[in-house]
């Protein structure tokens, strides 16, 4: 019998048939190409043991000049910024009650956890956090460590609202500490998702009588952040909000700027005696350009208005140089403004080597850095195209690439359809209401180019598309990720998820990847599966009766790792293909260990394909070019 060499194509092709891509493979799941050979891909562990509140969609690090390396992550709940492990709350406030306001305003009944709070306008949302201090003496038996902590709260009407707290109150009983007791809200949390829903006639309802407003939709949007740094400070933004700012603070310990909260750039504006109503109130993305030192946004509110209804989708705006509080164009000063003429809003900005891109929702343009009078200029460079959502983009090695909603694109100097053969399967299978939850990032250790998105099935990221840019070969799987980081300030990619212990709440975690072989303390399931191949033209039935496995171990964590190797087989490409282990023409699930010589099997068909999936605890494998023994065996 001869040996048939099991050599296969690199990457993943699903836009040709089964049949028509003989020579390639067809399927994969958490496996990657080295040198053109698939290898399973590594593993995660916990970044910090720690979880926070919300769905993170957007992390950032930065270095300051006391060494500090901070690592800011923005949820639709909260806004943290993480140290030594911790994630320090660092969430603005929106507004503070103390005095009468809040003189014996709560009150706990016996043997409830909800703490019933009575404060007129609170203005406080279902889901929002409050810190409450101040309060003394007695509380029903419940600790005042408890009552004097930060809570989400639960609105009730809007002079009312609860919380809960651990202890059950052994008595009836309203608090103490008078005029001293304080409450902080933060700022409202967001979706954590794009959601559609039906309202009573917005505008209109309370103000006519019951049933004189329409139900009509409403849409709450996804909420986002966007982060960057000027010096050591850390200027946020909430997409299609208010921005904040971070400041670390000139003392060599920390620990007090971790302490503090955020404040909005309309009042770090005001402290640093700037004009505080020529601050753009709305922004879709701020950003700091580094080159010249100018902090930029991205869609904003005009200069003159601070009402948030004459946000301008087009507009871009940025505040004088080496000034981010002072946003007042003048001659004596480099603020100012200019507008984007095609299109309907800025989806997204991306800093680059020479050059800022700035997309809408169907041109690419290049804001540059003039050093005139005019200070930028913006450049159209490509008409009619798309992008999927703000954080479908990334650049690599000084290319751009981007995910649209039909295909992908590069940009080099021009812009180009990126070729990519599985089209189909990610935009036959996307959830195009839930785009910009996409996000892309790179892992430059192996040269790739990573989108986590929702399949059509899912309302969050569930699944991912890989692109080697080096070797130019695609390949996939299922990942559910909703942010990712790939620094040179850290040793691996940092991922967000939202692993939630209790169902009911959300928290998520941030992971290193490519640390181990695992997902975290739990085996990782891989495969990778050929298309079919056949003898000659197919016109000839193959009898296979031994198997010569190629594969290496070489990181794997147990002592005795294995994978499995399965051979499926059918006649036709229509035909179903043979899995019964009991069908003398089929083979399945051969375990294969590191020493294994070979296998000796028995399958007859005319099409074959080989499986090599692994779910084991600490196993990691690399296949090589295995071989088959066969023969003709004839066209009947």
């Amino acid at each position: 019998m001869a040996l048939l060499k099991l050599q296969f194509k690199p990457g993943i092709n699903r836009d040709v048939t089964n049949y028509s891509g003989e020579g390639g493979w067809w399927e994969c799941d958490k496996v990657r190409f080295r040198s053109g050979l698939p290898e399973k891909l590594g593993g995660w562990v916990k970044y910090s043991p720690n979880y926070f509140y919300g769905v993170c969609r957007n992390m950032f690090s930065w270095v300051t000049t006391f060494s500090d390396l901070f690592l800011a992550v923005g949820t639709n709940r909260k806004l943290y910024i993480e140290l030594g492990s911790r994630y320090n709350d660092v969430t603005p406030i929106r507004a503070t009650f103390v005095s009468t306001s809040t003189d014996n305003s709560l009150s706990v009944t016996s043997g409830s956890r909800t703490v019933l709070v009575t404060l007129t306008a609170h203005g406080a949302s279902t889901g929002d956090f409050v810190t409450i201090s101040g309060v003394v003496g007695s509380m029903g038996g419940v600790p005042l460590s408890e009552i004097n902590a930060n809570h989400e709260v639960t609105v009730l009407t809007s002079s009312t609202f609860t919380f809960q707290v651990d202890t059950a109150a052994t008595s009836t009983a309203a608090s103490t500490g008078g005029t001293a007791i304080t409450m902080a809200f933060e700022i409202h949390v967001g979706s954590a998702t794009l959601e559609y829903g039906y309202g009573w006639g917005v505008g209109l309802w309370g103000r006519n009588a019951w049933g004189s407003g329409a139900n009509v939709p409403i849409v709450s949007p996804q909420q986002d952040w966007w982060f960057d740094s000027f010096d050591n400070d850390l200027f946020a933004n909430i997409r299609g909000g208010a921005a904040y700012v971070w400041q670390r603070g000139l003392t060599t310990d920390p620990s007090n700027a971790l302490s503090t909260r955020a404040i909005s750039l309309v009042d770090y504006a005001t402290a640093e005696g700037f004009v505080a109503n020529d601050v753009p109130v709305v922004i879709t993305q701020l950003m700091v350009s580094q080159q010249d030192r100018h902090l930029i946004a991205f869609g904003a509110v005009p200069f003159g208005s601070t009402d948030p209804d004459d946000f301008d989708p087009l507009l871009i705006r940025w505040a004088d140089q080496d000034t981010p509080g002072d946003w007042t164009p003048m001659v004596t000063n480099s603020a100012g403004f200019l507008r984007a003429s095609r299109g309907s809003r800025i989806v997204t900005a991306l800093p680059t080597r020479q050059e800022i891109l700035v997309w809408t929702d169907i041109t690419l343009y290049a804001l540059q850095f003039l050093g005139t009078t005019d200070v930028f200029a913006l450049q159209e460079y490509a008409p009619d195209i798309t992008i999927a959502g703000p954080r479908a983009r990334i650049s690599a090695s000084n290319i751009v690439y981007w995910m649209g909603r039909s295909k992908f694109y590069m940009y080099s100097g021009r812009v180009e359809t990126l070729d990519c053969t599985l089209l189909s399967h990610v935009f036959d299978n996307l959830n195009y209401e839930q785009l910009e939850q996409i996000v892309a990032g790179t892992n430059e250790e192996w040269n790739e180019i990573w989108w986590f998105y929702p399949s059509a099935t899912s309302n969050k990221n569930d699944s991912y598309v890989i692109y080697n840019y080096v070797e130019k070969i695609w390949y996939y799987g299922m990942m559910a990720r909703t942010a990712w980081m790939d620094s040179q300030l850290y040793t691996s990619p940092l991922a967000s998820n939202n692993d939630t212990p209790d169902a009911t709440t959300e928290t998520g975690l941030v992971y290193n990847h490519e640390e181990g072989v695992n997902d975290d303390v739990l085996p990782m399931e891989a495969y990778i599966q050929s298309n079919d191949f056949d003898l000659g033209d197919g016109d000839k039935f193959m009898l296979s009766r031994r198997l010569i496995p190629d594969i290496k171990f070489q990181y794997s964590t147990v002592e005795n790792p294995e994978a499995t190797f399965t051979l499926q087989s059918r006649n036709f490409p229509g035909s179903a293909r043979r899995a019964d282990a009991q069908d003398a023409r089929a083979v399945t699930q051969t375990a294969v260990g590191e020493f294994t010589e070979q296998v000796f099997i028995r399958a007859r068909a005319r099409q074959m394909s080989l499986k090599v999936s692994s779910d084991g605890f600490g196993v990691h494998w690399n296949l090589g070019t295995s071989r088959l023994d066969v023969r003709e065996d004839g066209s009947r």
